[in-house]
């Protein structure tokens, strides 16, 4: 059995928590209320992790994400990610999710096309819901048909979505414009 070890972090919008094993980062839990509801959601989801510092691997995670939510956006593909306990149709989404720059959106239906379940929308919106990894598998950025928000299981739910979005400069998410 692999071990897990976490931590919890400051960013500009709250404690985060982020889980990680050897093989890299397992689990980003973004701000709750406070760092206790944060800690106890992370734990539901990871219970077998154990909270020890972070290691000099995972540092650099660990700014990468602080400054990302302080509003200086990294794609953060070079973050590795180990999809322990995660299907094969969900690996895909988050593989195809992580392709998707800052500031840019793609759909539910698109993200199935590309993986090659044109018809998989709804299963590619559940498998965002799962997501174990938010911000790293940027799931915040891909919408409903039409540009509608769609859903977004992360605490404070699409409101969060939104933000990650104007925070990323996202058309239509951003400040307005006249064009």
């Amino acid at each position: 059995m692999t071990t897990l070890g976490y931590t919890l972090f400051d960013t500009a919008v709250g404690t985060c928590g982020l889980v990680w094993s050897a093989a890299g980062i397992v689990g980003l839990q973004l701000p709750e209320t406070a760092p206790e509801p944060t800690r106890d959601e992370l734990l539901e989801r990871f219970p077998d992790a154990v909270e020890r510092p972070a290691p000099a691997a995972v540092q650099p995670v660990i700014e990468a994400v602080t400054a990302h939510l302080a509003g200086a956006p990294d794609d953060l593909r070079w973050v590795p990610v180990d999809y322990q306990n995660v299907s094969e149709f969900d690996t895909a989404v988050y593989e195809f999710a992580r392709t998707i720059s800052p500031g840019t959106v793609a759909t539910y239906g698109e993200v199935a096309t590309r993986i090659g379940r044109p018809a998989g929308a709804q299963a590619v919106g559940q498998a965002l819901g799962r997501n174990p990894v938010p911000l790293v598998v940027p799931c915040h950025r891909i919408l409903a048909a039409g540009g509608g928000i769609g859903g977004f299981s992360a605490p404070g739910s699409t409101v969060t979505k939104r933000e990650l979005l104007a925070l990323e400069h996202a058309p239509g998410f951003d400040d307005p414009t006249l064009f």
